[in-house]
Parts: structure tokens; C-alpha cells; sequence
């Protein structure tokens, strides 16, 4: 189930990946653009309004990291104008991009999502209500497409144990104190893997 704390101001959501990918499926019901952008949230960490910008033109295969990159316009947390920064995405979405581009026969200069910042988080919305009513779980209609970029950053840095300074290069967090927040605690099963299952006392 959805993990949610509504404990401050803002009420804060972590998808799992399972959970995420349900969400995919659901967006994509309605286009593939919408699950395309779910993708580019919650697989590869990009802002809502960060989601209209890239193209194919922007993607490219890194020989040197042996990772698929792409650039990205996207908010300076240190204040002043937009900055570009390489976002990282998975294999399985670059795959699954390159399908949808050959489908919808965009050129490369084509957006993959040429939607306004309101209209994707109206998506996630849509989304995330339309799982409510199937499941009967409310926490879903707290999701808000900012809670993708949470769950992608806490996946990453508490799930996978990656390093906190390859994570602020490739969300675009400018220090620390920026992405700290994002280390919240780890899920039950990420608690077993790392603690181990001990039976018996030394």
C-alpha cells in the first residue's frame, strides 16, 4: 500500500515499483503520452514541469558510462535561470521511447510530451483517482506527481544504496540539504535484505 506521511504541511507519498508500475499501466489506458510521462517521473526523476522538454534529440548513449543520458532544462535550486543537466534513464524506458517514437513518428526535434506542466500533473491526478476507485485505497488520491520524483530519489538512495552525489547530479539537486529530505526511511523489505534475517543470538 501507498506509503504516506501527513504528518507536516504537505502530505509526502512513496510509490513502490510495483506500485509505480501500476500507475503506468493506468496512465496509459487513456494515451501512451501519459504513461511515457509517469515514466520520465517516476523512472527517471524529472519534475513535472521538466517533462515538456525533452526530445530525441536529447537522448544519447553514454560509451563512457554505458547508460543511456539525456538533457534536461530544468530548475536551479541554487536560485536564477533554468540549467540544463544529463538525467539518467533505464534501459527500459529508453526502449520503450524508441517504440513510441517510431509509432507517433516524431522527429527528433518533436518533444516526446508537448503538454503544459498543469495538464501532466492533471494526468498523475486522474491517474492515481482512477486506482482509488478500483482498490478501494484513498492513499492513492494523495499522490501528486511530485511524489514520483520522491519515490524515484528514495528508490535510488535508501532501496539501492546509491551515492548521494550521483543522485544530486542526475535529479538536479544542487546540495545537500536540497536532496536530504529524500532520505527517509527504508521499506520492511529493504530493512530484511540489509539487517539479514537472524534466528538465533551469538
Amino acid at each position: 500500500m501507498v506509503r504516506v506521511d501527513d504528518s507536516g504541511s504537505v502530505t509526502k507519498c512513496w510509490l513502490d515499483q510495483d506500485e509505480l508500475a501500476r500507475l503506468e499501466r493506468e496512465a496509459g489506458r487513456d494515451d501512451w503520452m501519459r504513461e511515457v510521462a509517469i515514466q520520465l517521473m517516476g523512472r527517471c526523476g524529472l519534475r513535472a514541469h521538466e517533462v515538456p522538454y525533452p526530445a530525441d534529440k536529447h537522448l544519447r548513449w553514454s560509451e563512457e558510462g554505458e547508460c543511456w543520458l539525456f538533457e534536461v532544462r530544468g530548475k536551479n535550486t541554487e536560485g536564477g535561470a533554468r540549467k540544463l543537466r544529463d538525467a539518467w534513464m533505464p534501459d527500459r524506458v529508453a526502449e520503450d521511447l524508441n517504440k513510441y517514437t517510431r509509432e507517433r513518428d516524431l522527429g527528433r526535434d518533436e518533444p516526446w510530451v508537448p503538454r503544459s506542466t498543469p495538464t501532466v500533473r492533471r494526468w498523475v491526478d486522474n491517474a492515481t483517482d482512477a486506482i482509488a476507485d478500483q482498490l478501494g485505497e484513498e492513499r492513492w488520491r494523495s499522490v501528486s506527481s511530485h511524489d514520483l520524483r520522491r519515490s524515484f530519489a528514495t528508490y535510488h538512495l535508501v532501496e539501492r544504496g546509491r551515492d548521494v552525489r550521483t543522485m544530486m547530479s542526475v535529479g538536479g539537486w544542487s546540495d545537500y540539504s536540497a536532496i536530504e529530505p529524500y532520505l527517509k526511511e527504508a521499506t520492511e523489505a529493504r530493512i530484511g535484505e540489509v539487517m539479514g534475517n537472524q534466528t538465533t543470538y551469538s
